[in-house]
């Protein structure tokens, strides 16, 4: 399938690291006066009253009282910093500078777009939130899902119309008594939007620790960057590079004590992100492996919410997510995020086995 994407242009490995460094130092540079503008407009943190999974976030509130009205929506500043250094790319490509730009049709721009709209949407939830607006403080479950399924419908069926991609790589498939390729047909855009959606939705989970989802959305886009870079899309490589560059800026300050949080807008727009670049590289059997921790975090919350509703409310964890869980169990949340990132990693390293072996 990768033969459908352009492999052109040749984007050397030193201009790939320079994207990335760039990304990084726009975002550093940005965030003194971006933190300064949360500041002021009062973009703080509330903090939940109610657990992820329906019951009082006892856990939460015991660990985390403190960090109330830290600010928040530290998410535009990472996609914002992205959404630059492309655009730089490409005028500084116009201008004969550089030879190629970031902004290429084949491989950016579907992923650049799911990251600004899955942004903007989050953007508008946490500003719902902060302001207390909303029947939940926040936009509603349904037109927040509606919104996402549009938005993620309209990339899977650039992928399905466009490309033609019907088909899902088995990695060791014909080891295993398997076809190499899974022929999914129709199904492929339904498919698409699942992960997608569930993807984003694993990451904003995931994004209750300083430094957690940061750290591990790092582990990951270096992963699905070494991917497209031994695939030969080194645009591709790039763009998860600069994706990586801007987050590591981010983690510089989010680490404990954060300064600012991600937010929805970062969580939702990075992990939808994460999800079309498996399926840029077609890949996406090897994205539970690298992005592991997110798939643990989210099935944390199924089994706790299944287990309350047909077990009498009885529970499975102390609290859900799981990251909370740890916290109740007295690790310390340094240590439960840093665990968790040496977890991350490993993972993300046998993903990458098997996504370029297999």
């Amino acid at each position: 399938m990768l033969e459908d994407l352009p492999i052109r242009p040749e984007i050397s490995l030193l201009e790939i690291l320079a994207y990335s460094f760039a990304a990084f130092l726009v975002a550093l540079i940005l965030t003194k006066p971006f933190v300064q503008f949360l500041h002021h407009f009062k973009l703080g943190k509330k903090l939940r009253v109610e657990a992820v999974d329906g019951g009082s976030a006892s856990v939460f509130l015991t660990y985390h009282q403190a960090k109330a009205g830290t600010p928040t929506m530290g998410g535009l500043l990472v996609w914002g910093s992205i959404l630059i250094t492309v655009l730089v790319s490409r005028g500084l490509s116009l201008q004969g500078v550089v030879e190629h730009s970031l902004l290429q049709r084949g491989q950016v721009y579907i992923p650049l777009a799911v990251l600004v709209g899955f942004g903007l949407l989050g953007a508008v939830d946490d500003y719902l939130n902060i302001r207390g607006m909303g029947k939940n403080k926040g936009l509603n479950a349904l037109p927040k899902l509606i919104v996402l399924i549009v938005m993620s419908s309209l990339a899977g069926a650039w992928f399905y119309f466009r490309l033609q991609y019907q088909t899902v790589d088995i990695p060791f498939g014909p080891m295993m008594g398997l076809p190499e390729t899974l022929d999914l047909g129709w199904m492929y855009l339904p498919f698409f939007i699942l992960v997608v959606i569930g993807t984003a939705n694993a990451v904003n989970v995931t994004d209750g620790l300083d430094g957690l989802a940061a750290g591990l959305l790092i582990i990951a886009f270096g992963a699905f960057a070494l991917v497209a870079y031994l695939s030969g899309l080194l645009v591709l490589a790039a763009f998860c590079g600069v994706v990586a560059g801007a987050l590591a800026a981010f983690l510089w300050h989010n680490i404990p004590p954060a300064i600012f949080f991600m937010g929805d807008t970062g969580s939702l727009a990075l992990g939808g992100t994460l999800a079309v670049m498996a399926f840029m590289v077609n890949q996406v059997l090897i994205l539970p492996l690298i992005g592991f921790v997110f798939v643990i975090e989210m099935l944390s919350v199924i089994i706790q919410l299944t287990s309350k509703k047909f077990r009498n409310g009885k529970k499975v964890f102390k609290s859900a997510p799981f990251h909370h869980h740890l916290e109740a169990l007295n690790w310390g949340e340094s240590k439960v995020t840093m665990r968790l990132w040496i977890v991350g990693a490993f993972m993300a390293f046998l993903g990458v086995l098997l996504g370029i072996y297999g």
